[in-house]
């Protein structure tokens, strides 16, 4: 199992058009082969900083769902709406 925590910083004023379009992206990767959890969440401290954590069955259901439409359609337009580049980790299970 491959863990994926994607943090972004969020414009002033965007973060709830970021959810919207965010959570069209959580429902269509939840479908996906390969996909175990998607979820979205707020940093307590801070709300503009919102992170994906992601869990996914292996490398390959990553490629497929890197490769898939949805995340091609709706990736480009959450980044509108983020201050800078994501910082995305990659953990796997010990």
């Amino acid at each position: 199992m491959i863990t994926i925590i994607a943090k972004s910083v969020i414009k002033n004023g965007m973060k709830e058009n970021f959810r919207q379009i965010a959570r069209e992206l959580i429902i269509k990767s939840r479908e996906e082969e390969g996909c175990i959890s998607y979820d979205l969440f707020e940093d307590m401290d801070n709300e503009d900083n919102l992170v994906f954590i992601e869990k996914w069955k292996d490398q390959n259901a990553i490629q497929l769902h890197n490769e898939s439409k949805h995340f091609r359609d709706i990736i480009p337009r959450l980044a509108k709406l983020r201050k800078g580049n994501p910082e995305i980790k990659y953990y796997c299970k010990i």
